[in-house]
C-alpha cells in the first residue's frame, strides 16, 4: 500500500511538473514565431493574402461568465498586431482591409471536439476598402479553394467590437462611391434619446420639403402610439457608442449622411438588438432611420422607424428598387419592420403616414423579393386628396413643377395633351397588388370628388386599374383602365361609365344651378397604343357618348371648369348671359386619334345649338362648326354660324362668312339617325324622378324629324394635316 501510494504521489507530481512545465512554455513562448504559419493557413483559408505585420502576443485570464468548473482553466487572448488582408489582382486597391491590431479570445475546452469558440473579436482601427467592377466581381466576396474535404473543425463567432475606422466602397454596378469615417462617441447615448431626436429632426426635414402640413401630419401622432411603436423593442442599457459620417454620389447624385451605432454586433444572440441610426440625403431626396438589428448571421430581423422625404416619389426607385409614380413634393412616417435573407426579403412598412403635396397618405405595404420579380402589395387610403396632385402621374403638372421633382420631358407650349412619357421600363422591375381608397377629393375650391377607390395590379410589365372608382357630384363613375408595358408602344384600354351625376353638385357655386335637376350620364370606351396622354389621345380608337338634361350654362362656368374652347364658343352666342339647357346629347366616334361628331347638340328654350365636325388628338387641331337655330319666330335671331380652328390649346373661333346650310325654323343638322337612337341608352332613371328626363322627348323628337340629313363634314374622311 505504501508502495502504491508512492507511485501515486510521484505520477501526480510528474503531471502537475508536465502541466506547470507546459504553463511555463506556453506563457514564456514567443509566440512570433507561429505569424508565418498563421498567415499561411489564413491564407489558404480565404483565398486571399493575408499577414500578420506586427507583434503576435497572447494573454491568459480567466473566463468568471462561464461556469465554476470553465473558470478554473484561463482563456488566452490573442493579439495580431498590423494585420492585413489583399484585393484579388483585379482590384485598383491593394489592400482589402488593414488593422492596428485584431484581438480575440479563445476557448481552451471547446478545442477538444474540434470547436473553434470566440466569444468576442475586437478590431483596432480598420481600414477596409470595398469594390465591385462593372463584372460583378466584389472584393467582399471571397473565393474559398474547392476539391478540399470538408474541415472537422467548426467555428462560433460571437460579438464583433470596433472602433475608430475608415471604409470606401467603389461599386460600379449600382454606381456608388462612397467614403465612411466611424469614430467612437465622447460618451454613450442612451436608446430612447436617439429615438426622439431623430424624429425631431425627421419631422423637421419633412416641414422643409413637403410643407408645415408634412411636418403637423407626422408630429400628430399621439404620445400613446408612438410608445406603443417603440421600435426595436431595445432594452434600457442599450445605447450608441459610435458615430459615421459618410460622402460621395448614390446613382450619379450626391451622397450625405451621418448616423450613430451601437459598439458590438451579436452574431450568434438572435435577440441581442445592436442599435442603428441614419440620417441622409441622396440628391434631394432624405432618407432617414432610427431602431435596431438584430441576428445579422442569417441576415434579418431590422426594426426600425422610417421616414422618406423628397420631391417626388419617383425618385425612391434607384434607392429602394420599388417603382413609385411622380408626385409632388412628399413626406412620409412609418415603422418598417424587415426579414432580409440571401434569397429573398421581406419589408413591411406598417402604419405609416405622412403628406403629398396638398394630401394625406397613410396605410401598410408590403415588399416581397425572391421570386421571379419583387412584389409590392398593401392597402393605401387617403382622407383628403388634391386632385391637383394626381396631375403627376400623367405628366398634367407644369413645367417649373416638372424641373423640381426631376423630370427632363419639358411640355411645348403649343400643347395641351401632356406628352411626358410613362416609365414603362420601372414597371417590369415588379409587380404589384394594391388598394387605394380615397375618402374625398378636392378640385380646387368649388368641385369636390365625392371619393375616389381603385385597385392597382401590375403584372410583367402591365398595369390594371380594375376597377377606377369615383363618387362624383352625388353619382358614381365607374371604370377600368389597363396600360400594357410590355409592349411597344404601349397599349391601353379604357372603358368608362359616368351615371346620375347631379348638375347642382357638380356646380354648387354656379346659382343658376342650385335648383337644377339634371343629371350627367356618360360612356367612354377606348383602345390606343402610345407611351404617354398625348400619344394615347392620339392613336384613339372607340367611342364616346354624353348626355346632360336639365341644366344651365354660360361663358363664365366653362372658364371656371378650363373648357377653353367652350367658353369661347358659348360667349359669342350668348355673350355673358346664363343660358337653360333643356337637353345636351354628344356621340362621338375615335379613329386613330381623330374624334368625328356624329352627333353634338345643345336643346335651349331660344334655340338648338348643332356642332358638326373633328378633333384630331394626334396634331390636337380643331375642325369645326358650330350651328345655331331659332326656334320659332324672334325679332333677333342668334348670330351666323361659327367655326372652330386652330388647336386645343389656342383656339381660333369666328364668324362662318356664309351659312354652310340653310336656315329655317326647326332646321337642325342631326347627323346620322342611329345617333339619337344610341344615346337613348344612356337615359337611367334619375334617383329623385324616373320619368323627367328632357332629353328623352328631345331624342325623340331628333329621331322622327323628317329633316335628318348627313352631314357635309362627315363625309371627308381623311384625316386634315
Amino acid at each position: 500500500m505504501k508502495r502504491s501510494r508512492k507511485v501515486l504521489s510521484w505520477m501526480a507530481g510528474v503531471l502537475l511538473a508536465l502541466i506547470a512545465v507546459l504553463l511555463i512554455v506556453i506563457a514564456t513562448f514567443d509566440w512570433n514565431r507561429m505569424r508565418p504559419f498563421i498567415s499561411d493557413k489564413v491564407s489558404q483559408a480565404i483565398g486571399r493574402p493575408f499577414a500578420i505585420n506586427g507583434d503576435l502576443t497572447v494573454a491568459w485570464q480567466r473566463d468568471r461568465s462561464g461556469g465554476w468548473f470553465a473558470s478554473l482553466l484561463p482563456w488566452p487572448q490573442f493579439t495580431a498586431n498590423k494585420v492585413s488582408i489583399g484585393n484579388p489582382a483585379w482590384a485598383a486597391q491593394p489592400q482589402f482591409a488593414q488593422l492596428d491590431a485584431l484581438r480575440f479570445r479563445l476557448s481552451p475546452l471547446a478545442l477538444l471536439v474540434h470547436r473553434i469558440d470566440v466569444p468576442s473579436l475586437q478590431l483596432v482601427h480598420p481600414t477596409v476598402d470595398l469594390e465591385r467592377d462593372k463584372s460583378s466581381r466584389a472584393t467582399w466576396t471571397f473565393v474559398l479553394p474547392q476539391g478540399q474535404t470538408p474541415s472537422a473543425w467548426t467555428l462560433n463567432l460571437g460579438t464583433i467590437g470596433f472602433d475608430r475606422g475608415f471604409i470606401t466602397l467603389d461599386d460600379a454596378v449600382s454606381r456608388v462611391k462612397l467614403k465612411v469615417t466611424v469614430e467612437p462617441l465622447q460618451e454613450a447615448i442612451p436608446y430612447d434619446q436617439i429615438v426622439v431626436q431623430q424624429s425631431a429632426d425627421a419631422r423637421e426635414q419633412a416641414g422643409k420639403t413637403a410643407g408645415a402640413a408634412a411636418k403637423k401630419t407626422m408630429a400628430g401622432r399621439d404620445a400613446g402610439k408612438d410608445r406603443e411603436d417603440q421600435v426595436g423593442h431595445a432594452s434600457a442599457a442599450t445605447a450608441y457608442q459610435f458615430g459615421w459620417h459618410a460622402e460621395g454620389s448614390y446613382q450619379g447624385s450626391p451622397f450625405k449622411g451621418h448616423g450613430k451605432t451601437g459598439a458590438m454586433l451579436a452574431l450568434q444572440k438572435t435577440t441581442e438588438p445592436f442599435p442603428v441610426q441614419a440620417d441622409v440625403h441622396i440628391g434631394d431626396s432624405h432618407v432617414a432611420l432610427v431602431g435596431t438589428l438584430t441576428d445579422p448571421m442569417q441576415l434579418g430581423a431590422l426594426d426600425v422607424r422610417l421616414w422618406f422625404s423628397g420631391s417626388s416619389m419617383a425618385k425612391l426607385y434607384p434607392i429602394t428598387g420599388i417603382t413609385l409614380p411622380d408626385t409632388p413634393p412628399y413626406a412620409t412616417e412609418g415603422h418598417l419592420k424587415a426579414e432580409l435573407h440571401r434569397h429573398g426579403s421581406r419589408f413591411n412598412y406598417q402604419d405609416f403616414r405622412g403628406r403629398v403635396g396638398g394630401s394625406d397618405l397613410a396605410g401598410n405595404l408590403l415588399f416581397v423579393t425572391g421570386g421571379a420579380r419583387p412584389k409590392l402589395s398593401g392597402d393605401l387610403h387617403s382622407n383628403l386628396l388634391q386632385f391637383a396632385d394626381l396631375a403627376p402621374l400623367i405628366g398634367a403638372d407644369s413645367n417649373a413643377e416638372k424641373q423640381q421633382r426631376g423630370d427632363g420631358t419639358l411640355q411645348p407650349v403649343d400643347k395641351l395633351l401632356p406628352v411626358e412619357p410613362f416609365r414603362t421600363e420601372r414597371w417590369q422591375a415588379m409587380d404589384a397588388d394594391v388598394n387605394f381608397t380615397g375618402a374625398r377629393i378636392v378640385h380646387g375650391e368649388a368641385l369636390p370628388i365625392d371619393s375616389l377607390s381603385t385597385h392597382l395590379v401590375m403584372s410583367n410589365g402591365a398595369l390594371y386599374l380594375d376597377p377606377l372608382r369615383f363618387g362624383l357630384a352625388g353619382g358614381s363613375v365607374s371604370s377600368n383602365l389597363t396600360l400594357d408595358g410590355s409592349q411597344a408602344p404601349m397599349h391601353g384600354l379604357l372603358k368608362l361609365n359616368a351615371r346620375h351625376l347631379k348638375l347642382k353638385q357638380l356646380f354648387p357655386t354656379f346659382a343658376p344651378m342650385r335648383t337644377s335637376f339634371g343629371e350627367i350620364n356618360g360612356d367612354v370606351a377606348l383602345d390606343a397604343r402610345g407611351n404617354s396622354v398625348a400619344a394615347l389621345l392620339g392613336s384613339a380608337n372607340g367611342e364616346l357618348k354624353l348626355l346632360m338634361n336639365d341644366g344651365a350654362i354660360s361663358k363664365n362656368l366653362l372658364e371656371t371648369a378650363g373648357l377653353n374652347v367652350g367658353n369661347i364658343v358659348i360667349g359669342k352666342l350668348f355673350g355673358d348671359k346664363t343660358v337653360k339647357i333643356n337637353c345636351a346629347a354628344s356621340d362621338m366616334a375615335a379613329s386613330n386619334g381623330l374624334f368625328d361628331m356624329r352627333l353634338f347638340v345643345f336643346d335651349t328654350d331660344d334655340a338648338v345649338i348643332n356642332v358638326d365636325g373633328t378633333i384630331d388628338f394626334a396634331s390636337e387641331k380643331l375642325d369645326l362648326d358650330v350651328q345655331p337655330h331659332t326656334k320659332g319666330f324672334r325679332v333677333f335671331s342668334l348670330r351666323s354660324p361659327l367655326y372652330v380652328k386652330g388647336t386645343l390649346k389656342n383656339p381660333n373661333v369666328g364668324v362662318q362668312k356664309g351659312p354652310l346650310l340653310i336656315r329655317g325654323a326647326g332646321a337642325i343638322a342631326l347627323g346620322a339617325v342611329a345617333a339619337p337612337v344610341a344615346l337613348l341608352a344612356l337615359i337611367a332613371p334619375s334617383h329623385d324622378n324616373d320619368t323627367d328626363n328632357t332629353c328623352r322627348t328631345v331624342l325623340q323628337q331628333l329621331r322622327s324629324s323628317g329633316k335628318m340629313m348627313p352631314s357635309a363634314k362627315r363625309n371627308a374622311a381623311p384625316r386634315k394635316k
